[in-house]
């Protein structure tokens, strides 16, 4: 493709240009993080709340609205807004903490990713700030006051928007080139009503002078950098290591000046180093403050600032500029560039986008790809440094050198990371990154091969060959998808380059080879290929805690850990086989990942007479306890940890295994050896259709048993994909073990308990990075059984159809959570009116967390555009497919 954005991406990867050097890279919280916690007992969200974020310095990562920064986030720049009545001036978004939530944390905010390039070229935000005062307190008391069973209480519920009485205000970046950025913030009064509003893009540098490195860990960046009025027009930015750069701002009423340091006084009774501190531009705009800011104009952290009112319907436009160069014209062509770059990312779409989208799913799938863009944030974080302190603040508390994290001191991370939402979740999470990889990859492959190989470096990857889970708890377990990452991603990547990357893939498989042996040594108990895991990023699914020690004592025999395993044991046999089309040493690798399938299978496929997990009366799997008396329970409660086997599925063409002889004898070896294993598999010699074999844990016959379950609408097909839970637990499945009654019911919306915090919910709800594995697993079984293989769809119909229009039935339940139906409404907006009919709103789409399992309505975080943008991925593949 030789659009201008594939060409500035070509230049990035080949080292010509940096056009990734400024970004979305902010966060959109950085209070109430891991990170920023120095509490004796792990309190994050109480030891640095929303309160304290105006007013106090951060240590790791800064936060903005609209933001961007330089990768390493030595300079910030982001938007301030203040309607003339707001308690605080809006520089970040509000949210409620883990423990305010009636289901847990939740941003408390509209805003909508728009539009963004890989490079960010051009980028558009949207946030809709109301003309009243921001109900902080309302949201707080009134979710205080509901309970699990009830409703969350939202932003649009508060009534704040009611007869539109908002600004709608657009955030747009163009880049001239690397270092050169155009700002254009344009701000539409919505309402009936002429309204004030005061506008203060604020540039700042990250805080990395008060911490008491004179050298040596944070380097030069020790040095304070310096921010001093150059004219009525500009200021000039001089960083150590960020170099120097001009804030041009057309037609500014003043810039203000203070230091981003910590304001002593309003949080600890005590002195602050500097009279100018981080929150003097709230105390000069709304207390009128005058000596707040900086008489001198100079400081680390300045703001243009904007004041004015907006007649109903009109709108104002801010420009601004930042760049290297000193200019006497700064904004001569400010328009015509912006222009420019839009057509450009139009170009670019239009070179990605198949031809016969419609509009809509044009719309859906372009939106979803710049939530993924506008996702990358700076993750910074050192632990040995974190658990220390730093010499320049008080020493931390004894208890955290035991307490989280405190075995992880390898881990030091300074990378630009995608985050499954930059709000609820801005920290990484190991398996949701391999699900955002995908989409990344149809737009920038590189970036999603950097994004899993990142993962699996001796600065992330535990010694012992554990990959971090989460920064709440690293040591925590999560399902190992990254060989299936890495696998998809080489794919996709030669599929659109012509070209196979080789090296990433044999760099990353080693790599896996480590962690791949931590999971065999550390999560079989029994060493009889069983697997535990723990919650294994499925939280609630269970009747237990399954990351804490059990209330009945003992241990669980996980049918989702032991077929996470056969699956990964698959996708480290296919990434060996492909690296030995041309180093046939990793034939050898391949087979010894067979030898591990085969033996997870032969473990899994037993019935539960020989202590294995498949339920041969039912015809499904399920999770077995073992409590210390040695006793054996199944849990008979129909979840996705019951399908999960269905993902174990690899289909090798016969010419593959034709070239590699090694492997070949040494699989007919095993299975003329293991007949038993053949009573539990797919039979990997018989040839299937195109001459293909079949490698999967499920016979045939299991097959049609385990589906017809999944394809039930009395149990787990909705019409919107597949639930977690079966329906049919809408009568409680209980449990009794030592007089302890332990239950489990199907909760199609919010979680009904607090296990996990309370702010997920896989008791019902359609989830998207599962639906989607499931969708690739049916379409492998039809590649190998063909069109002579069909099941009955939905169950109970009468209907036949094949397992590829399964799938492909199943792929387009789930891009039409965001379509609008014949009615004009998207089911992602449930019977919110605001968003289903207002001209102004339903054409924004927010890609929730995960959907109600019956209606399909958006639930759990706003904008986890991480996994949920797959939705990109299946419009691309029906599309291909079509």
């Amino acid at each position: 493709m030789s659009t201008a954005e594939h060409k500035r991406l070509k230049n990035y990867r080949n080292q010509k240009s940096n056009w990734k050097n400024w970004g979305p890279y902010l966060s959109e919280r950085a209070w109430g993080t891991v990170r920023e916690d120095y509490s004796s007992d792990g309190t994050a969200w109480e030891f640095f709340p929303h309160d304290h974020a105006r007013s106090r310095a951060y240590r790791w990562n800064e936060d903005g609205l609209a933001g961007i920064s330089d990768r390493s986030q030595y300079i910030c720049f982001s938007l301030a807004l203040w309607n003339g009545r707001d308690p605080i001036l809006k520089e970040r978004l509000f949210g409620l903490t883990g423990n305010q939530g009636n289901h847990g944390e939740d941003v408390k905010e509209a805003y909508f990713y728009l539009d963004s390039t890989p490079t960010h070229s051009y980028m558009k935000m949207l946030y809709k700030y109301p003309q009243a005062a921001f109900p902080y307190q309302d949201l707080i008391e009134e979710n205080d006051r509901r309970g699990l069973d009830e409703f969350e209480y939202e932003i649009l519920d508060t009534g704040v928007f009611d007869q539109d009485r908002y600004f709608d205000v657009f955030v747009e970046y163009a880049k001239v080139n690397e270092d050169d950025i155009l700002v254009k913030i344009t701000a539409v009064n919505r309402g009936p009503e002429a309204a004030e509003l005061t506008l203060l893009p604020q540039l700042w540098f990250r805080n990395t002078w008060s911490w008491g490195y004179p050298k040596g860990p944070m380097g030069d960046i020790s040095q304070k950098p310096h921010l001093r009025q150059n004219d009525s027009a500009s200021v000039k930015v001089t960083h150590p290591a960020a170099g120097d750069y001009f804030l041009y701002a057309n037609s500014v009423d003043e810039w203000l000046f203070t230091e981003n340091e910590t304001n002593y006084e309003r949080l600890f009774d005590t002195s602050s180093p500097s009279p100018y501190v981080k929150d003097a531009f709230h105390r000069y705009v709304i207390e009128g403050e005058e000596a707040a800011v900086n008489p001198n104009l100079e400081g680390t952290k300045t703001a243009a600032h904007f004041r004015g009112s907006i007649e109903p319907g009109d709108e104002v436009v801010v420009r601004l500029r930042l760049t290297r160069e000193a200019l006497k014209a700064p904004f001569q062509q400010f328009d015509r560039i912006f222009a420019r770059r839009l057509d450009e990312a139009n170009e670019f779409y239009a070179a990605v986008q198949p031809k016969d989208l419609s509009t809509d799913d044009r719309h859906i799938q372009r939106q979803a790809l710049a939530g993924m863009l506008w996702s990358k944030q700076l993750y910074y974080v050192d632990i040995p440094q974190w658990l220390e302190g730093d010499p320049g603040m008080p020493k931390p508390p004894q208890q955290r050198k035991n307490g989280r994290n405190s075995d992880w001191e390898h881990l030091n991370n300074f990378d630009l990371i995608s985050m499954p939402d930059k709000w609820e979740y801005p920290w990484y999470a190991v398996w949701d990154s391999a699900f955002h990889c995908l989409p990344l990859a149809m737009v920038d492959p590189d970036f999603a091969k950097r994004q899993i190989i990142l993962m699996t470096r001796e600065w992330y990857m535990h010694p012992n060959g554990q990959l971090p889970a989460y920064e709440w708890a690293f040591g925590d377990v999560n399902p190992p998808v990254h060989a299936w990452g890495a696998w998809r991603v080489y794919q996709i990547d030669a599929e659109q380059s012509g070209t196979a990357d080789r090296d990433f893939l044999e760099a990353v498989f080693h790599k896996l080879l480590l962690n791949f042996t931590w999971w065999v040594n550390r999560k079989d108990a029994d060493g009889n290929n069983v697997f535990q895991g723990g919650f294994l990023g499925l939280d609630n699914i269970s009747l237990f805690d399954r990351s804490d020690i059990l209330p009945t004592g003992g241990h669980i025999d996980q049918a989702d850990g032991t077929a996470w395993m056969a699956f990964y044991s698959l996708g480290m046999l296919r990434i060996a086989l492909e690296l030995a089309e041309e180093n046939p040493v990793y034939q050898d690798l391949a087979t010894k990942f067979f030898e591990h399938f085969l033996a997870i299978a032969d473990a899994i496929g037993m019935a539960f007479d020989g202590r294995g997990l498949w339920d041969e009366e039912d015809g499904f799997f399920y999770d077995v306890l073992h409590p210390p008396d040695g006793r054996y329970i199944p849990l008979k409660v129909r979840s996705l940890v019951g399908l999960m086997p269905l993902l174990a599925v690899e289909i090798l063409p016969h010419d593959l295994l034709e070239r590699m002889p090694d492997f070949q004898r040494r699989m007919h070896w095993f299975m003329e050896h293991r007949p038993t294993v053949q009573q539990h598999i797919a039979s990997p010699d018989r040839l299937g259709v195109d001459e293909c074999h079949i490698l999967s844990i499920i016979t045939p016959d299991r097959l049609r048993q385990v589906l017809r379950y999944m394809l039930d609408e009395a149990e787990f097909l909705s019409p919107y994909g597949i639930r977690s839970l079966s329906k049919i637990h809408q009568t409680s499945y209980a449990v009794v073990v030592n007089g302890e009654q332990f239950s489990i019911d199907y909760q199609p919306a919010e979680s009904r308990t607090g296990l996990f915090g309370g702010n997920s919910n896989w008791r019902g709800p359609v989830w998207f990075p599962i639906n989607y594995l499931l969708i690739e697993a049916l379409k492998k079984y039809h590649q190998y059984y063909g069109e002579d293989f069909t099941i009955e769809f939905p169950t109970g119909s009468g209907k036949e159809v094949t397992l590829h229009e399964v799938a492909t039935i199943l792929s387009k339940r789930l891009v039409q959570l965001f379509q609008q139906n014949d009615q004009g409404e998207r089911p992602v907006y449930g019977g919110v009116r605001k968003l289903q009919d207002d001209p102004h709103w339903r054409d924004y789409i927010w890609f929730f967390e995960y959907f109600h399992g019956d209606n399909g309505a958006g639930l759990g975080a706003s904008h986890q555009t991480g996994w949920t943008g797959l939705v990109a991925t299946l419009i691309q593949v029906l599309s291909a497919e079509s």
